[in-house]
């Protein structure tokens, strides 16, 4: 047996908005719909707890990946302790990630809006590695990325200089839209000393 599919299927964007609370407008009917189409509701239960997953990886430190802002919003309002950064193209920043850090976030402004895949290379320019994440997921009208790395990995940088690139590529052609240096030192904790 077949479930039945929706033929007003609510897009899987609204569902989300609707779940992290930004469709005021649309609230009521969303609602309406979610109560009678058991399709679009359990589209909206899987949402969920995808959601609920992503949040039990970030609270872990087990996370690394690019997010949306909204969603940072959302897992600040639900307690998470957020320390976040922000880089223009080509700077650079003094950053750490104390104990009482649940996530640390780096808004990476770039002229976006042109961009047709986006990736992002992240350098650790002490250990002489680099990783590529390719076709990162990104919003041109907002003209940024929204890094959240691994704070378990973080806590256990040495302290020295990483990188972030971002590449816009099209066409087999890459451009470099900035670079951001994240000048690291590894948290030492309070002093005992008298």
């Amino acid at each position: 047996m077949t479930e039945p599919v929706c033929i007003r299927a609510i897009p899987t964007s609204a569902l989300l908005t609707y779940w992290m609370g930004e469709c005021v407008a649309e609230e009521a009917t969303v609602e309406e719909h979610l109560m009678e189409c058991p399709h679009c509701s359990t589209r909206l239960a899987s949402l969920v707890r995808l959601g609920q997953g992503i949040r039990r990886a970030t609270r872990s430190g087990n996370f690394h990946g690019v997010l949306s802002a909204s969603f940072i919003d959302t897992l600040r309002k639900d307690g998470l302790r957020v320390r976040e950064y922000r880089l223009q193209p080509n700077t650079s920043v003094a950053c750490t990630v104390t104990p009482e850090d649940d996530l640390v976030i780096s808004y990476l402004s770039a002229p976006l809006r042109e961009v047709q895949r986006l990736d992002l290379v992240f350098e650790d320019l002490v250990a002489g590695h680099a990783v590529r994440m390719m076709d990162v997921a990104f919003d041109p009208a907002a003209e940024q990325v929204v890094l959240a790395p691994n704070t378990t990995a973080l806590r256990a940088f040495d302290t020295g200089p990483r990188r972030a690139r971002l590449i816009a590529v099209q066409d087999g052609v890459e451009r470099e839209l900035g670079s951001y240096t994240f000048d690291h030192t590894r948290f030492a904790g309070p002093s005992f000393e008298d």
